[in-house]
């Protein structure tokens, strides 16, 4: 019987995570023409055919003939993947991949999609009550059995308050699905969605499923912000124009056919439709002149840019509090490598010959570099991270009403940052001011009535 080659047995993973524009993708196919790997697409919106320039697919020319998996096999008309199913199906995927012999590696920048497949039983995104296996579940289904479901946020909060006000607390009243989602697991289960989530929690079955290498790469802020300024004008020159129209014409289809589009869901959240969707609308409607269409464009356009940049900061935000976090409790933190891609033209120096020789010790099992000592920016960031204080869990996570703002927050720091800050106190200023007004001219409508009092 042959002797099976070691990294065979011990069925090792790749991940590459990091924000948009820092070059997972190129990463991902560097390694796997190296390592003999195939690649699984970890962005959810990746996932979308027909539309590449919108969803950043990478192009075909620059896979190198490496396979990817889960990328442009999804169709507009197609209900949007959940978590649990991408899950199930990246894990079958990466089972078929060992049994080739060959590499798998998962890249994208979907965190909440990539981290459930790393770590096993791990509850992670904004919704964490979201159990493993529930990828699958339809809403009409649920909305059949309990019609509250459908009903307005105020009314589903209400009766989450109801339910298991551990849960309502938590939730921001401008967050329906989420609120929904909790409803709908006590309708379930019959037990609150707190009370389940504590219970796995208690489990500590976070540690990972596969000897697994995470390259996060990152660029420093500057420098990633002006890249992703020039590669949205790059994406207007090569049609991001016309598939957001293909996107707003099908919902116009739609509408006029009497089928409702949830754009809330899925591809029609993607950055680069929602925003362009004003201009759209206004060329639809003939409402505005070429001139106010044009500076429209350019408006929408600029829009496009700041989701961006946002998006990215959220994508490192996750890797920073939850990845993270996920690898102190699995006690792998030196599974985590940052690869510096500020300066491209250093590729080979930064990214292409430290990700190799710590792909080759995972495969070898031998000794991998410090994560810190791979450059500057690794030692920094990382150093970083390692003396932050723990943050409170997600799930503990509070929402406060400022009943006089009328402002919500999550969280008890965003609450700490509201209260000290100065819109808060000229507010309350303000609230005094109309208070002692109102005092004043409520004692001054008295005082007739004292005063015939008297006299009579």
């Amino acid at each position: 019987m042959p002797i099976l080659p070691r990294s065979f047995v011990m069925k090792p993973l790749i991940a590459v995570v990091g924000s948009t524009g820092t070059g997972k993708s190129k990463l991902a196919v560097d390694l796997a023409s190296r390592f003999n790997g195939e690649i699984i697409n970890g962005d959810a919106m990746q996932m979308y055919c027909g539309l590449p320039i919108i969803t950043n697919q990478i192009p075909v020319e620059e896979r190198n003939g490496i396979p990817h998996h889960l990328i442009s096999c999804v169709k507009l008309e197609e209900q949007p993947w959940w978590v649990g199913r991408f899950k199930n199906e990246c894990l079958r995927l990466i089972d078929e991949i060992h049994g080739r012999g060959k590499l798998p590696i998962l890249v994208g920048g979907t965190h909440y999609y990539t981290q459930p497949v790393l770590f096993k039983n791990q509850l992670v995104g904004d919704d964490p009550t979201a159990a493993e296996g529930d990828g699958d579940r339809d809403d009409s289904e649920s909305s059949a059995k309990w019609p509250i479901l459908d009903a307005p946020t105020d009314v589903l909060l209400q009766k989450l308050r109801e339910v298991d006000p551990v849960m309502a607390d938590r939730w921001h009243p401008n967050e329906p699905r989420k609120i929904r989602r909790s409803l709908e697991i006590y309708f379930q289960t019959g037990r609150p969605a707190s009370e389940v989530y504590a219970e796995q929690q208690r489990l500590k079955q976070g540690q990972l499923r596969f000897p697994t290498t995470v390259f996060w790469v990152h660029s420093e802020k500057q420098t990633l912000n002006d890249r992703l300024e020039k590669r949205v004008d790059a994406m207007v020159e090569q049609g991001l124009m016309g598939e957001a129209k293909r996107m707003s014409d099908y919902v116009q289809e739609k509408k006029a056919q009497g089928v409702p589009v949830d754009q809330t869901r899925g591809v029609w959240v993607s950055i680069g439709y929602k925003e362009l969707a004003p201009y759209f609308e206004a060329l639809s409607s003939g409402s505005l002149s070429e001139t106010g269409l044009e500076s429209l464009k350019r408006s929408c356009v600029e829009s496009v840019k700041s989701a961006t940049r946002q998006y990215a900061n959220a994508q490192i935000k996750f890797i920073r509090t939850k990845l993270c976090k996920a690898l102190v409790d699995a006690g792998a933190t030196d599974r985590l490598y940052l690869l510096d891609s500020t300066d491209v033209e250093s590729w080979t120096q930064s990214i292409t010959e430290p990700s190799e020789l710590i792909v080759r010790a995972l495969l070898d099992d031998t000794p991998a570099p410090d994560p810190k000592s791979l450059s500057e920016l690794a030692h920094t960031v990382l150093g970083a991270i390692e003396t932050e204080p723990q943050s409170e869990s997600t799930f503990m996570t509070k929402c406060f009403t400022c009943d006089i703002c009328h402002k919500t927050m999550q969280g008890e720091d965003q609450w700490q940052i509201h209260i000290k800050g100065g819109v808060h106190k000229r507010t309350l200023r303000r609230a005094a001011k109309l208070a002692a007004r109102d005092e004043y001219l409520r004692r001054q409508q008295e005082a007739p009535k004292e005063e015939d009092g008297v006299s009579t």
